[in-house]
């Protein structure tokens, strides 16, 4: 009975290749159409032979067929074919269910498959999430022993997640007029004031100080944090400072201008 159905030249994972004309060589070129052809493996490929159908019984190199013996002139080659990779079929859109992507590792809409053919859950640790600033040019002075506020503070952030890590940055012009002291010092502290509450964060972070009778001292001053509030209610940041010798100022004369820095990292 004769096959029905599409001819093998038409299903895309076979290739007929040209019949080889044999002439009592054991190597002959391959081709598709005249044109070379390259195999992916000697596994790859059918040949018949006198209506001998022959496999693995002879090696490929490039575009050449070796079978390792005179093959006589009077022999005829029937059909030679190539099998590819597959059938290329496309699926439809939305056709393909989670539950066909793999058979380990847990699916589900919130997970991605990596490369290992596993489940993971995305993650976007280290992300930034959101950045404000607040710029001021206001002065300040002290002579307290204890910590003041100094009037530098963060925007108001409301984080995305407890989890998140806030880094703070001050950003603030240090002064001392030492010329009735032998040094003028100062300390700073990071303050929060969640829900109307305020307590210190971190204290004795950056000193600054200047001793020589008669001189003056001004510096910029970066004052950095890196914390985990572990809250998802609104928080501001503000910049304390208290007095260790002599009287510091902040911008004394509120030329310059200072900022105060929040980032929300996931």
């Amino acid at each position: 009975m004769a096959y029905l159905g599409r001819g093998l030249d038409k299903i895309s994972n076979i290739e007929v290749l040209d019949n080889i004309t044999f002439d009592g060589s054991r190597t002959y070129s391959i081709t598709k159409g005249s044109v070379a052809f390259t195999p992916n493996s000697a596994q790859s490929c059918l040949i018949s032979i006198d209506g001998v159908v022959q496999a693995t019984n002879f090696t490929v190199s490039s575009s050449t067929i070796n079978f390792g013996v005179a093959v006589p002139s009077t022999s005829t080659c029937n059909f030679f074919l190539h099998y590819g990779t597959g059938v290329m079929t496309v699926p439809s859109d939305g056709s393909v269910s989670l539950a066909k992507l793999s058979a380990t590792g847990t699916k589900n809409a919130t997970t991605f498959l990596r490369g290992d053919n596993t489940f993971a859950v995305p993650t976007d640790n280290g992300k930034i999430l959101q950045v404000l600033q607040n710029t001021h040019t206001f002065g300040f002075n002290t002579s307290s022993t204890s910590y003041v506020d100094t009037g530098m503070a963060t925007p108001s952030i409301t984080p995305a997640s407890t989890s998140s890590k806030f880094l703070v940055t001050f950003n603030a012009n240090a002064h001392g007029n030492n010329n009735a002291y032998s040094q003028v010092e100062a300390n700073f502290a990071i303050y929060k004031t969640v829900g109307g509450s305020t307590s210190s964060v971190q204290e004795n972070m950056n000193r600054f100080r200047f001793r020589d009778t008669g001189g003056m001292y001004d510096g910029t001053q970066i004052i950095n944090l890196l914390i985990s509030p572990s809250t998802t209610s609104s928080i501001v940041f503000k910049l304390y400072m208290k007095q260790i010798n002599g009287v510091p100022y902040l911008n004394p004369n509120g030329a310059d201008m200072m900022t105060s820095t929040v980032m929300e990292i996931a």
